[in-house]
């Protein structure tokens, strides 16, 4: 990773535990306020961590990483916070929710009860400011990417792919399949918090219609 860089693995397979181990890895290394450490970007079974070598050495650092990551996976951790989030599915909201219905031989309805029957965790932030990359999809809507992605995908669309959901903060080019469209502002850089979701937070959906239907 170069010489002001180094990622630290916490697991082989994507699953809530390693996840919780690298919130948890994550907030010690914060806590710890060690001089020189630039950023902490974690992902969904690691953690990059960037640093200056003229404040703290890599081998100081990773060993306090690995001493860091000893114990519970969740020990030190926050309660989850629960999100609700309304969808409008279908029609203008959700262009792709008839075409995952016919490539799963469903209906449109058994699509939305399980998208809705799912709370989801929120494994890391990014693509663009805000993003969350949620799961695990039930394994009933595995779906997978668009052929050709989109140049522009709404502000607010709700996607699907593979064992993924997500929601697009910003207007952004994508190739997740669109399933349907939430009015919740995901990302406000004017709030404390800029992005309403944090890794390890949950979210449900709750399926609405528009008014007059």
């Amino acid at each position: 990773m170069g010489d002001r860089s180094f990622l630290v693995e916490l697991g082989e397979k994507i699953c809530p535990d390693v996840n919780c181990r690298v919130q948890q890895l994550m907030r010690q290394l914060q806590d710890a306020c060690l001089p020189g450490v630039r950023e902490l970007a974690p992902g969904y079974r690691s953690l990059l961590v960037v640093f200056d070598p003229l404040a703290i050495t890599p081998d100081h650092l990773q060993a306090r990483s690995l001493e860091s990551d000893a114990g519970s996976a969740t020990a030190g951790l926050p309660p989850a916070k629960r999100v609700t989030v309304p969808v409008f599915y279908g029609g203008e909201y959700g262009p792709d929710l008839d075409a995952v219905a016919a490539h799963l031989s469903t209906s449109t309805d058994e699509v939305i009860r399980l998208h809705t029957g799912t709370i989801y965790r929120v494994y890391m932030i990014g693509f663009t400011p805000g993003y969350p990359y949620l799961g695990e999809l039930p394994i009933e809507l595995a779906v997978p990417r668009r052929s050709t992605p989109r140049t522009r995908v709404p502000k607010g669309s709700v996607g699907i792919a593979q064992r993924q959901t997500g929601i697009y903060p910003v207007e952004s080019p994508g190739g997740w399949q669109i399933i349907g469209w939430t009015p919740i502002e995901l990302f406000d850089p004017a709030r404390p918090l800029p992005s309403l979701l944090e890794m390890g937070d949950q979210v449900k959906f709750e399926a609405v219609r528009p008014v007059g239907n």
